[in-house]
């Protein structure tokens, strides 16, 4: 039987059954565990806070882009201009 690697309970559910970073909950500590592996069967510990701060870097980095391509584009019509 699988274990919570966060409080160390006992899991119910088929390990047979699940697939790779499909995500569990713990019925006694309510933590969201990812299916790391079926083979041998291994469960990590999502922490919400850090999936949070992953996603507001990706929107960081994304408008950033959008900054560059933007000045680009500016460039490129003010050479437009000059003709």
């Amino acid at each position: 039987m699988a274990t919570c690697p966060s409080c160390d309970a006992d899991l119910d559910f088929d390990e047979f059954e699940v697939d790779e970073d499909e995500i569990i909950s713990c019925g006694e500590c309510n933590a969201s565990l990812r299916v790391a592996s079926t083979s041998p069967l291994e469960l990590e510990v999502l922490d919400d806070d850090e999936d949070d701060d992953d996603d507001e870097e990706d929107e960081e980095e994304e408008e950033e882009d959008d900054d560059e391509d933007e000045d680009e584009e500016d460039a490129d019509d003010e050479e437009g201009l000059d003709e």
